[in-house]
C-alpha cells in the first residue's frame, strides 16, 4: 500500500516495465528540502556516472536499457537540472530499470494513481478536467466516482470543451471519437512520440494492439477492449485517456481507474474483468 499522507514520500523501485518490484520505501518525514538523488542516496545503495544513475540497490543497467523516472506519474527526465530538484511530500518517486529500444520519452504512467491527482506535479496541485463523451455517460460516472474517492473533485464536461495547459484532462470516449485529438495523435504514431507501448487500428479503431518492449504487436483485443493511459509534452499537463475500441471497451477501461489496477503500470488494457499491462511482457 501507498501512504498518501501530506508528509510521506514514496520511493518505487522496479524493473522491466514495474513487473518486477527491487524494493519499495516510504519515506515518513519529508521536509521539502531534501534533492531526488539525495533522498534515493540515503534509502538505498545508488551508483551515479555524471548525471546518470546506474545501479539503484544493488541492480546495474545492462546495455540496452536504463533507469527511467517518474514523480508523481510524469517523467522530468534524467538532465542536470533534474536530480537536483527537491521532493515534495506526498511525492510517487518510481524508479524502472528497462528496455529503452523503442522509446526513451515516457512522458506520463498511469501506475502512481491517484498520482499526480491527489499532489499534482512539482509541489502544485492543478484542477481536473473531465471530459466524457455523450454515449458513454456509464463510463463517465465511473471515473467521476473513482476520482471523488480519491478525494479529488473533476470538473466534468463534453468531449473537445479543451481542458487548458495548467489542468489536469481525464478524456473518456471511444478511440474514434479522441483520434483527431492533439493529446492522441503522440499515442497514434507509437511508444516513440507518446511513450505508450499501445495503439488502436482498422476500421473505425476497432482492433486494440498490445506492444512488447520493443514496440513490436504482440497480441491484439477488439470487442469491447479498453485502455488506460496517459500522455503529454513539457509545455502542458498530463492529459489521461479512458478509451476503448467501443463503449463496452471505454466501461472496461473505467472499471480499471483503481490504485490496485494500475499500480506500478505504464498503461493498462481492459476486456471485460481482464486486466493486461502495456506493454506486454
Amino acid at each position: 500500500m501507498h501512504d498518501n499522507g501530506t508528509n510521506a514520500a514514496t520511493i518505487t523501485v522496479s524493473r522491466d516495465f514495474g513487473v518486477h518490484r527491487i524494493a519499495e520505501r516510504t519515506q515518513i518525514r519529508v521536509t521539502g528540502s531534501q534533492t531526488l538523488l539525495a533522498l534515493l542516496r540515503s534509502t538505498f545503495p545508488v551508483q551515479v556516472a555524471g548525471n546518470t544513475v546506474t545501479s539503484i540497490d544493488g541492480v546495474s543497467a545492462p546495455p540496452g536499457s536504463r533507469w527511467f523516472l517518474w514523480v508523481n506519474g510524469s517523467s522530468i527526465g534524467l538532465g542536470t537540472r533534474t536530480l537536483p530538484s527537491l521532493v515534495r511530500p506526498g511525492a510517487r518517486i518510481w524508479w524502472d530499470l528497462h528496455d529503452d529500444t523503442a522509446t526513451r520519452n515516457i512522458p506520463v504512467v498511469v501506475g502512481s494513481f491517484p498520482e499526480p491527482f491527489v499532489h499534482g506535479i512539482a509541489g502544485k496541485r492543478l484542477p481536473v478536467a473531465l471530459e466524457c463523451a455523450p454515449d458513454v455517460t456509464a463510463a463517465c460516472d465511473r471515473v467521476s466516482a473513482a476520482m471523488a474517492a480519491v478525494g479529488v473533485p473533476a470538473a466534468r464536461q463534453l468531449l473537445g470543451t479543451g481542458s487548458g495547459t495548467s489542468t489536469l484532462g481525464i478524456e473518456v470516449a471511444t478511440w474514434r471519437e479522441l483520434r483527431g485529438e492533439i493529446a492522441a495523435l503522440l499515442i497514434t504514431h507509437g511508444p516513440s512520440t507518446g511513450g505508450v507501448y499501445a495503439r488502436f487500428a482498422g476500421p473505425g479503431a476497432s482492433t486494440l494492439e498490445l506492444l512488447d518492449a520493443g514496440g513490436r504487436v504482440v497480441r491484439r483485443l477488439r470487442a469491447g477492449a479498453g485502455l488506460v493511459a496517459g500522455t503529454g509534452n513539457p509545455t502542458t499537463a498530463p492529459t489521461w485517456f479512458v478509451t476503448g475500441t467501443d463503449a463496452a471497451g471505454v466501461a472496461a477501461a473505467a472499471a480499471a481507474l483503481t490504485p490496485g489496477r494500475l499500480d506500478n503500470h505504464l498503461a493498462v488494457a481492459a476486456q471485460g474483468t481482464h486486466y493486461l499491462p502495456v506493454p506486454q511482457p
